[in-house]
């Protein structure tokens, strides 16, 4: 059109426009000269006419057409607007019945439906797809300019008339008749247009973006301010034919492609439904369009993709595709319970694995039992000593599972973004199979062991890669192994059992001086602490505390040993005497003996004592001799060894400097100590690999065993024993610590069993037997999962000692006694 379309400012409402000769308007003249023009025809005394009004109107209206249609036509003055705007304010200003407000307003409408029923539609009608849509946008643009500048000219009625009788404005007039004759026939044949154009672009075509968002504009400005022509006129349609596009899509792909390509397809085309929306689409769609298409490409075929034969989540997990795993993560977040069977079959495939190292491990430590039954054993104590092959096997068992973790959950916070589903997937498989125990041993224990290989002296080696050759680890990678230990007791159920068992191997490292680092010590139970509670690490914390204070008290007790050697008292022990006072409630309970220690050794006893009781008042030392160690001298024929040995052994061999040979029965009596722990002593002195005292039967005894200690057997000390060393550690057979330590446990959990219930039954006072089974396991199950006849058992025990009552009445019914 040869009309000025530039962009103008806006003059106030009641100022009048001007035209400079480029056509942009300048608010020059006011409001008060088109009174003064009013006024000049009010002296007239003669009032305009309807009809004589709308002539003037009528050829603007007509000059307006010409220049949007593009005909010869020239430009409009300043005089001629401020004519027109002053003709409708004098026909709205006269008095009646000479006020033409509402014949001026229903002409105004009648106006726009003359020219679009004359002159636009015929346009439009005879032309189809994209030229049908580029006629339309210019109608409209057109359209448009036409509202715009009649809206001017009739401003007046917009200020009064208008606003008076509560009347459409002129803009909303000018755009409803648009709709009513020219949108309402033409919708249907311009949605059709643009859904072809669209789905010819899905199909690789280039289309003419410009126009598409132009057209589509359209539907969204014909609304006035609301979205609904837009949504039921085109949107309806885009999302049912979106829907068909990609259901036959689909089809095709699930049938030719394997999962990994059928999930590319389905991205891209995702992404291209996006960008869609950007280009030209309005940004209301792009949740529906990509509900659609997510329905239809995701949804629809998740079962069979996920479960396609050699390329589905199963195989992906399997081949470690995290490329495209990562893929199915994104896509199937898009959809409602997408997840669900990505993380089930995450879940099993973890397991699977999981189950695959316990399976594993039990065929390794069959495998070496049948090695060692073959062989034959070493007999003579209770409790043969577990091969080093299998305890690298324990050790290998949890560095495959720490190898297993890293592995799965990486995946699960690169490829799952760590989401909590695939986390709970994660911990649900572990648990699985961590708490089934491999040969006997529960995971706690192996756990444990593992933490216990790490901290003490020479362990960590032990740890490293077989291909590593024992190499040491950097305290660094010590520290790193340690926390990915302690993040899998997460997954152990029975913390306690691991707990004690820990604090045992602790004891014996920080006792035998065998830990390899106080730094890793507190870091490990810093971890502990953080993961599993104060309570969880608080005896444990005592023992490091302890074994600080002992080596602070042991530096003043021998600054008083040398002020006793500087007075020359005759109170000094003939020994060095290293002593560690432990606090009882810290450490593991040890059983008590009261061994007849040797003169030496008493006088060193009796020396402490006196220094202690000095010190301290109100403490009573218990003197636990089982963990004690001594350092002897062997004075033999080829030459002097120092002998490293317990307490208990070094008794043993103290009798033998006063006696040349002693029976078995006479070694017990004079050490005052049980039969089992004498046998054990003179076990590891005459039968295992050092030979330090010789055995032979009693007179009159048939030879026995010579790995056997018997009741009947004489002791001698053997003066021709050598050894290639100088210094010989001689270790005591190992105990059964395990059974003692379940003992123990058992013993901890019959008591935190009856705490729970005697604290639920306070704060419930009545409560049913079901509801209190529960509350109980929720408030343990942080620290072991409690079994519910043992349970069961224990509130029959707390109704024995009259800690509750069943009632008369209901016999699951429970009532604390206060």
């Amino acid at each position: 059109a040869s009309f000025p379309t530039k962009k103008h400012t806006r003059a106030p409402p009641n100022t009048p426009t001007r035209f400079t000769r480029d056509g942009v308007e300048s608010p020059r003249r006011t409001h008060k000269q088109a009174r003064a023009l009013q006024t000049h025809n009010m002296h007239d005394h003669r009032p305009i006419e309807l009809e004589e009004g709308w002539d003037t109107m009528a050829k603007g209206i007509t000059k307006l057409k010409n220049l949007l249609e593009g005909l010869p036509e020239t430009q409009f003055t300043p005089e001629e607007y401020m004519r027109l705007y002053t003709t409708i304010y004098n026909m709205c200003t006269q008095k009646p019945p000479h006020d033409y407000s509402a014949h001026l307003y229903e002409r105004y409408r009648e106006s726009f439906n003359v020219y679009l029923s004359t002159q636009v539609m015929p346009a439009l009608r005879n032309l189809r797809d994209k030229h049908m849509l580029h006629e339309l946008v210019k109608r409209w643009d057109n359209h448009k300019i036409m509202v715009r500048w009649l809206s001017r000219f009739f401003n007046y009625l917009d200020r009064y008339y208008i606003t008076r009788h509560g009347l459409n404005d002129l803009n909303d007039v000018g755009r409803l008749c648009f709709k009513e004759l020219v949108y309402a026939e033409l919708k249907r044949p311009v949605k059709d247009a643009i859904l072809s154009l669209i789905e010819k672009e899905r199909d690789g075509e280039t289309v003419n973006y410009s126009l598409l968002k132009k057209v589509l504009t359209i539907f969204v400005e014909i609304g006035m301010n609301s979205l609904e022509a837009y949504e039921t006129d085109f949107e309806a349609a885009l999302l049912s034919t979106t829907s068909v596009y990609y259901r036959k899509k689909a089809s095709a792909w699930i049938e030719q492609d394997s999962c990994p390509e059928y999930m590319i397809k389905a991205e891209k085309a995702l992404l291209e439904e996006s960008e869609r929306v950007t280009r030209y689409l309005h940004p209301s769609s792009e949740s529906k369009l990509l509900k659609a298409a997510e329905t239809e490409l995701l949804a629809t075929h998740e079962s069979a993709l996920l479960s396609k034969e050699s390329s589905g989540v199963s195989s992906l997990l399997v081949q470690d595709k995290e490329e495209d795993l990562s893929r199915m993560y994104r896509l199937f977040k898009r959809v409602p319970g997408g997840l669900t069977p990505v993380a089930e079959a995450f879940r099993k495939h973890v397991e699977e694995e999981g189950m695959g190292l316990v399976r594993s491990s039990e065929g390794a430590a069959a495998g070496a039992s049948g090695d060692r039954a073959g062989s034959g054993g070493a007999a003579g104590s209770s409790t043969p000593a577990p091969t080093a092959s299998r305890e690298s096997q324990d050790l290998q068992f949890v560095k495959d599972v720490v190898v297993l973790h890293d592995k799965f959950y990486a995946y699960v916070q690169k490829c799952f973004e760590n989401a909590s589903l695939f986390h709970k997937s994660l911990k649900e498989a572990f648990e699985s199979f961590i708490n089934k125990g491999v040969a006997g041993s529960s995971s706690a224990e192996l756990l444990a062991g593992f933490c216990d290989t790490l901290l003490k002296k020479g362990g960590a080696a032990a740890t490293s890669a077989a291909g590593a050759g024992g190499e040491k680890l950097s305290d660094e990678l010590v520290e790193e192994r340690l926390e990915k230990a302690v993040k899998l007791l997460a997954y152990v159920s029975d913390k306690d059992l691991f707990a004690e068992f820990y604090r045992k191997k602790l004891a014996r490292r920080l006792l035998h001086d065998k830990s390899a680092s106080d730094d890793h010590e507190r870091i490990v139970l810093a971890k502990l602490k953080q993961q599993c509670g104060a309570q969880f690490t608080s005896k444990m914390e005592g023992m490091v505390t302890d074994l600080q204070l002992a080596r602070e008290q042991q530096s003043k007790f021998d600054q008083h040993l040398d002020n006793l050697r500087n007075s020359s008292s005759s109170n000094l022990p003939s020994l060095d005497l290293n002593v560690t006072v432990l606090t009882t409630g810290f450490w593991p309970s040890y059983k008590f003996m009261e061994l007849n220690l040797p003169e030496e050794m008493e006088k060193c006893v009796s020396v402490f004592k006196q220094y202690y009781e000095q010190k301290t008042k109100h403490r009573k030392l218990t003197w636990i001799y089982a963990l004690g160690t001594c350092h002897l001298t062997g004075r033999f024929q080829a030459k002097s060894i120092e002998l490293i040995v317990s307490t208990f052994q070094a008794a043993a061999l103290l009798l033998f400097n006063r006696a040349d040979s002693l029976t078995f029965e006479q070694v017990q009596e004079q050490l005052n100590l049980p039969e089992e722990d004498v046998m054990r002593c003179l076990h590891s002195l005459s039968c295992a690999k050092y030979k330090i005292l010789l055995k032979s039967a009693g007179e009159g005894q048939p030879d026995g065993s010579p790995k056997m200690i018997a009741k009947t057997d004489v002791f001698t000390y053997n003066h021709a024993f050598t050894d290639k060393m100088r210094r010989i550690k001689v270790p005591l057979p190992p105990v059964d610590e395990k059974r003692r330590v379940l003992e123990d446990v058992d013993k901890d959990r019959r008591y935190a069993i009856d705490a729970a219930v005697v604290r639920v039954m306070k704060s419930r006072k009545v409560l049913q037997h079901s509801q209190l089974v529960v509350e109980v396991v929720a408030q343990l199950q942080r620290s072991f999962k409690p079994d519910f006849r043992i349970i069961k058992k224990r509130i029959e025990d707390l109704i024995a000692r009259e800690y509750l009552e069943r009632d008369k009445d209901n016999a699951n019914l429970f009532r604390y006694l206060a």
